[in-house]
């Protein structure tokens, strides 16, 4: 059970604001830390939740044929990843599964309201939409400060992993959101779950496309 239907910090932008959570890192000439990139380290369980899921709606879980290698982080990648998080998280009332659906875990992809899963699957749909393959943009499982579950999205990018979270709406690599990182879907295939090592621990550069880094 997922317990991330709580107050956001979502701030509606003012000029400033928003100018910074549009700033690239394309345009700032900014390179990637070694830590910028997750590592994972053996296969996991999926969720419960995403099995469910997928078994209800099996095109939405299924593999394609297109690249695994990174998003190239362009300016304009850049502005999808903040445009997508930030439509996606006005746009979606924050609701518990058990408020909406009477079950304390049921994922789907949201009509005017859902939980924190329910903002994964739309931002996935949304930016696959737009071009990004499907390795790129990875449910992942996380625990919040609290240790509750929390689903976030990862945007997997040439200058790191970032995350898109409903609770917030800049969008940060992994390491900085404070979360202790659990698990995510593998870019090979999307029902395959990887478990992730935390963020304090000795980073190591990526493995390459074709490795078995899943």
């Amino acid at each position: 059970m997922f317990g991330c239907v709580r107050v956001a910090a979502v701030a509606l932008a003012v000029a400033a604001g928003f100018a910074a959570a549009m700033s690239s890192p394309a345009l700032a000439g900014s390179s990637s830390s070694l830590s910028s990139f997750m590592r994972v380290y053996a296969r996991s369980e999926p969720p419960s939740g995403f099995v469910a899921f997928c078994n209800r709606s099996p095109d939405d879980c299924r593999s394609m044929n297109d690249s695994s290698d990174r998003v190239i982080l362009t300016d304009e990648r850049w502005h999808d990843l903040i445009e997508v998080n930030q439509v996606v998280n006005r746009t979606v009332k924050p609701v518990s599964d058990f408020d909406l659906y009477g079950i304390t875990e049921y994922w789907t992809l949201p009509q005017a309201s859902g939980d924190c899963e329910d903002y994964v699957l739309l931002k996935q749909r949304l930016l696959t939409e737009r071009g990004w393959p499907q390795g790129s943009v990875l449910i992942t499982v996380v625990r919040d400060e609290a240790g509750q579950g929390h689903a976030v999205m990862t945007a997997r990018t040439s200058r790191g992993d970032f995350i898109l979270d409903n609770r917030y709406e800049a969008v940060k690599l992994w390491h900085q959101t404070g979360y202790d990182f659990v698990k995510r879907q593998s870019y090979i295939k999307p029902t395959i779950w990887m478990s992730l090592a935390p963020a304090n621990r000795l980073a190591q550069p990526p493995v390459a496309s074709g490795a078995p880094e899943y």
